[in-house]
């Protein structure tokens, strides 16, 4: 499972890199045209513009996998780990509940702009609401797993706030060391 999860992860973090490359070729590309021939692509700006939102969203599921979302640990140092414990599934439980309503806004925002497209390209609106979804049901699935590994396997806050490093190795964080 494990495998398959960081497959999935390490998919995620090529699509951002080619929204990323996409984005950057498509602003320097038109920007090279209005300089040089007082011309460009409108369509581009709304395709840099819908990269732009996906890498910004699918980044916040990438951070929220690999644990470099910001934190402060400084109240979770001070205290015994039973109240570690308690304050790291209040943190999750928190997650998920902001998750669970970004998700149904999302959706509604999608119900919404079914019929809208944009101007240019006549993409539909829905794809900047959907990846809404796709974080939110995404990131609360990551908050669940975290609070199963929390209570089943007895894992230790500190083992939980560990940071992932792209080799796979795990960095502890903060105070808590």
């Amino acid at each position: 499972m494990k495998k398959f999860l960081d497959s999935l992860f390490r998919g995620i973090e090529i699509l951002m890199a080619f929204f990323l490359a996409l984005m950057i070729a498509l602003i320097f590309m038109n920007v090279i045209l209005r300089y040089f021939f007082s011309t460009g692509f409108a369509w581009s700006e709304e395709v840099a513009r819908l990269c732009f939102i996906y890498l910004v969203y699918l980044g916040s599921i990438g951070a929220m996998h690999d644990n470099q979302h910001l934190g402060i640990d400084s109240v979770l140092s001070r205290v015994p780990d039973l109240a570690q414990r308690i304050l790291y599934f209040l943190v999750q439980a928190g997650i998920i509940w902001v998750m669970v309503i970004l998700t149904q806004g999302s959706w509604q925002l999608v119900i919404q702009n079914l019929n809208d497209r944009w101007v240019a390209t006549q993409t539909p609106i829905y794809l900047v609401y959907a990846v809404g979804l796709v974080t939110g049901i995404s990131i609360t699935i990551i908050g669940l797993a975290n609070i199963y590994r929390l209570l089943v396997f007895k894992m230790s806050v500190r083992e939980l706030l560990a940071i992932h490093d792209e080799s796979g190795s795990e960095q502890l964080q903060g105070n808590l060391q």
